[in-house]
């Protein structure tokens, strides 16, 4: 089971200066993580991402291969979990190697060993290792590592998804002036929206600080992993819902 080494958990870069804020990493371990917890996580600059502040070194997935594309330096794989959107794994060829690289096929279970990377606004995991899945309790033994994981990294800040738990906000604001019209408890989990819809009216809720919201050409980009398709279903669902609701125009959104 993955666990924190004694003295891992800050790294200090020799600079004096920085001493009174050391930053959060495991550069030498391997996170278990889910991809909806990788697509969510928070861009620290052009190659570096966080969760709760830790900054991700090396992760491991498990999931589904959806398909996979080959190219002459690489082939490209799509990882499900079904925690979120497929996710985009990048693994290298070694043009060197007279063997020949195999792919993995269609519908096998991988665990996958990388470095999550952004390209052209597209994140993906560039993997070190894949590894095809032949016992599937290990698919449940790395999502138990994942929930240990989290469980000591962060405590009950937010669960696998990154979802904020109301049980977890013993004092939670209550902000009538965040946005819209009565305002929300912030933070609270709403139970019965899909991955794909949180992923959206949190998006949404980000912006509602302004008057008219955001586009939905700025929604797209934001969410550029999501489909169009998938992006308008959720807007029709939180609307219907009244999560959201239009503001200048039918192209323009706002939390409720």
């Amino acid at each position: 089971m993955w666990r924190i080494e004694p003295g891992s958990s800050q790294a200090f870069d020799g600079n004096p200066s920085h001493a009174a804020t050391p930053i959060k990493r495991a550069a030498l371990q391997i996170l278990p993580c889910t991809v909806s917890q990788l697509l969510n996580a928070s861009k620290m600059n052009s190659d570096s991402f966080a969760i709760c502040d830790w900054e991700l070194h090396q992760v491991s997935v498990v999931g589904i291969v959806r398909g996979f594309a080959p190219f002459v330096t690489n082939i490209q794989y799509s990882v499900d979990d079904m925690t979120g959107p497929p996710l985009n794994v990048k693994q290298w060829v070694n043009t060197e190697d007279c063997a020949v690289m195999t792919s993995v096929p269609p519908g096998s279970y991988v665990k996958v060993a990388g470095r999550l990377q952004n390209f052209k606004g597209q994140r993906s995991l560039l993997a070190m290792n894949i590894r095809c899945i032949k016992d599937l309790n290990e698919i449940t033994s790395h999502m138990m590592e994942v929930v240990q994981a989290h469980m000591q990294l962060f405590g009950k800040v937010s669960d696998v998804n990154m979802n904020v738990p109301a049980a977890s906000l013993p004092g939670r604001v209550y902000r009538p002036d965040s946005g819209g019209g009565g305002g929300h408890p912030e933070g609270i989990l709403l139970t019965g929206l899909s991955t794909i819809q949180r992923q959206v009216l949190h998006v949404i809720r980000t912006v509602s600080v302004h008057r008219e919201g955001i586009s939905f050409h700025d929604l797209k980009t934001q969410l550029d992993f999501l489909s169009v398709r998938d992006i308008r279903t959720a807007l029709v669902f939180l609307i219907n819902e009244g999560h959201i609701f239009t503001t200048i125009d039918e192209h323009h959104f706002k939390s409720a």
